[in-house]
């Protein structure tokens, strides 16, 4: 009976050592379980995206540039010298013949004297010689060496004269003084610009043209001009000067636009802008340069599916300008693309989705150029 006992002992003694450990399990189990964190839903990858559209039908290429005169005549001395009054300033509107400017006559006033002088002496010689020549006392070559003698003093004094004349610097011309480029002191030397006459009833705006930009140009293509002081100045013009030679340092083109009918508001100096119209762009998908992907060497967009995934799309551009690109095909107008970070991309890859801010336009040639001088 001892041995049942004994057994009976030992088997409830394996239960509960079972039941220990069992218990010692769940609960570490349980413990584990709540120290874990929660899985946290996927963070999806925020995007710039926009929804692409036609360009629109008043898009212009608009240019900064300086309101200038076709007629800007540099005005200097024709012999060297010391000035010594310089009666108008820079933006004075001057007539024909009145004085801008005034040299030292010292030298060319001796210089003058001396040659009447000399000319006086060949004059008195010359009659002289006649006299002498009408009793045969001197030979005709004779005479005729004074004669060339008297005429050589009167074209010196003549040279001499002319000379004295240029020491004063006048107007040809009605105009306005602007680039006054001396000052009453300064020794100049023949040729050295002075200053320059602007003629204010020809007035143009004088702008720099990239080179991209070039061939959608032509002569005689129509354009507005607005004023930066005054917006609600506009003005009728027509590109009427190209140049065919680029600048060496800005590689820009020169162009000047001529203004058709302007008034009062208008004065040289002014910034203008002068404004395009590009037909034939207005039936063209616009994207910008950055949502352009290059993909074994062809250009392509990441398009956005309605499920947020993104996927590569090839298109074929018409053409690239400095801040987006027109496209032929491989676009529909409303589909959203990525406009930023093409290159982290990859196909399938789900995004959420951010409208990027509309870009502001360009000022083509006040960024990229400027006005040329």
């Amino acid at each position: 009976m001892w041995f049942f006992f004994w057994k009976v002992i030992d088997v409830m003694h394996a239960l509960c050592h079972w039941l220990v450990r069992s218990t010692a399990l769940a609960l570490y189990i349980a413990l584990s379980a709540c120290g874990k964190p929660e899985v946290a839903g996927e963070v999806l990858q925020p995007v710039l995206t926009q929804v692409v559209a036609l360009t629109a039908d008043d898009e212009a290429t608009i240019y900064s540039g300086e309101v200038r005169s076709r007629y800007e005549i540099p005005l200097s001395f024709r012999i060297p010298g010391k000035i010594i009054a310089r009666p108008v300033d820079n933006g004075r509107l001057v007539k024909p013949g009145e004085e801008l400017a005034r040299l030292d006559p010292g030298d060319s006033s001796l210089a003058l004297r001396a040659a009447e002088a000399t000319l006086a002496q060949a004059r008195a010689e010359m009659l002289r010689y006649r006299q002498l020549r009408q009793k045969n006392f001197i030979s005709a070559s004779a005479l005729e060496a004074r004669e060339t003698a008297f005429k050589t003093a009167q074209a010196q004094t003549d040279l001499a004269r002319n000379q004295s004349a240029y020491t004063v610097l006048s107007a040809e011309q009605s105009g306005v003084i602007g680039a006054i480029a001396a000052e009453v002191g300064q020794v100049v030397s023949a040729g050295q610009i002075v200053m320059r006459l602007a003629r204010p009833e020809t007035l143009e705006v004088v702008i720099a043209i990239p080179e991209s930009r070039v061939p959608a140009l032509r002569l005689q293509q129509p354009a507005e001009v607005t004023l930066w002081a005054d917006t609600q100045a506009r003005y009728a013009a027509v590109l009427r000067e190209l140049s065919p030679v680029a600048d060496p340092v800005t590689r820009t083109y020169a162009a000047r636009v001529a203004i058709r009918q302007a008034d009062q508001r208008l004065r040289l100096g002014m910034t203008a802008s002068v404004r395009f119209r590009q037909a034939g762009e207005d039936s063209r998908l616009s994207v910008p340069l950055s949502a352009i992907f290059q993909q074994d060497g062809q250009p392509a967009v990441w398009v956005v599916g309605a499920d947020k995934r993104v996927a590569l799309r090839p298109v074929r551009v018409a053409a690239y300008r400095e801040t987006n690109a027109l496209l032929d095909s491989g676009l529909q107008r409303g589909e959203r693309i990525v406009v930023a970070g093409v290159h982290k991309l990859t196909s399938g890859e789900t995004i959420r989705a951010v409208e990027a801010a509309a870009a502001p336009l360009p000022a083509t040639a006040a960024s990229v150029a400027g006005p040329t001088r």
